[in-house]
């Protein structure tokens, strides 16, 4: 399996996961406080863990790949985007609409990832992804259609389709900063994230909650949404935006697995037929196979690589030998052809 696939697939795992436990938190504590302390426990989690892995850098090469000047006001605006705009448009949507309604319409934001993708970032597709991804989003649909939806009051549903395309613009613009450091980003994220809508939360009334409960919410949030998008950030730079999307939407069937084990929830014969479409989408999309000849043009960036065919450079250091390694490096022109996705040393036009 391709290690950009694995990485969405092991994101997904963890993120679904955390959907069931968080709902047993959820009669506990006030969403916008619930949502502050996931991405809190994300944020501070994956501090610690930014922190103890610079401590124990011993070469020249470690320490480097992170983030510079000129990926800053890709991550403000992703940070704005996804982590502020988004879980703000979300509440106010939920407050209006009947839950039905918004699972269904949170369909929406892989929809968005991949259209974005696509015809704003140029992200190559072919018919095969198109209807890999057709499946994979009707999946979604009959997953969540509990009841016919009752739109009601149009702000509240609009207001959840604005959330999603919030988060599609934030899956769009961190492609662009993939190749950086992924715990990095992502600590960042969840700090600044769980810093905002904890203070939205205590600025409406909420109160925090004891101790035992905060600790639960920040050990769920460092699980399901800190190395989760650690993993997105890494599928991100393997596979580009619509295809990570595209296997990141098993999360919701995770979920419900876990649900059905610990919760005692049950399913019906929609469940089962969503279970086959995706199963679809997703064999489209891993059988998929993109192939021709593509220039390189000149590109030097920094992140973990091996000295392979798009790799074949002198090192201005002393190097032991070992792989992968993380340093700056310059990629010369060439043109060949081979199988690739859209990563980030493939974002050629076509």
């Amino acid at each position: 399996m391709h290690q950009g696939v694995l990485y969405a697939f092991m994101a997904a795992a963890l993120f679904g996961a955390s959907t069931p436990f968080a709902k047993l938190l959820i009669g506990q504590v006030p969403p916008v406080m619930l949502a502050g302390l996931l991405y809190l426990g994300s944020g501070l989690g994956l501090s610690v863990w930014y922190g103890v892995r610079r401590l124990q850098a011993h070469d020249k090469q470690a320490g480097t790949g992170h983030l510079v000047a000129a990926d800053l006001p890709w991550l403000g605006a992703a940070i704005v985007s996804g982590g502020i705009a988004g879980p703000m448009l979300l509440m106010f949507g939920l407050a209006q609409t009947p839950a039905s309604t918004a699972s269904l319409l949170l369909n929406m934001e892989g929809v968005m990832t991949a259209l974005l993708a696509w015809f704003i970032f140029k992200e190559n597709y072919d018919r095969r992804i198109v209807l890999g991804m057709l499946a994979i989003i009707l999946a979604g649909v009959l997953l969540s259609w509990q009841q016919m939806p009752e739109f009601g009051v149009p702000w509240g549903p609009l207001a959840i389709v604005a959330a999603c395309l919030c988060w599609a613009i934030d899956n769009n613009l961190t492609r662009r900063i993939s190749a950086s450091d992924a715990v990095q980003i992502a600590s960042i994220k969840g700090l600044v994230a769980g810093s905002v809508n904890l203070g939205l939360a205590l600025m409406l009334g909420a109160q925090l909650p004891g101790l035992q409960k905060i600790m639960a919410a920040g050990l769920i949030g460092f699980c399901g949404y800190g190395v989760s998008l650690v993993l997105f950030v890494l599928a991100l730079r393997h596979l580009g935006s619509a295809r990570t999307g595209a296997y990141f939407s098993i999360a919701p069937f995770v979920g419900a697995a876990i649900s059905l084990l610990l919760l005692n929830d049950t399913v019906g014969l929609l469940f089962w037929l969503a279970a086959a479409l995706m199963a679809v989408g997703i064999w489209l999309h891993l059988t998929e196979r993109h192939e021709h000849p593509h220039t390189h043009q000149e590109l030097a960036h920094t992140h973990s690589h091996r000295h392979d065919q798009h790799h074949q450079h002198e090192h201005d250091f002393e190097w032991d030998g070992s792989e992968p390694h993380t340093h700056q490096h310059r990629h010369l022109p060439i043109t060949h052809s081979h199988a690739h996705y859209p990563d980030i040393h493939h974002q050629h036009s076509h």
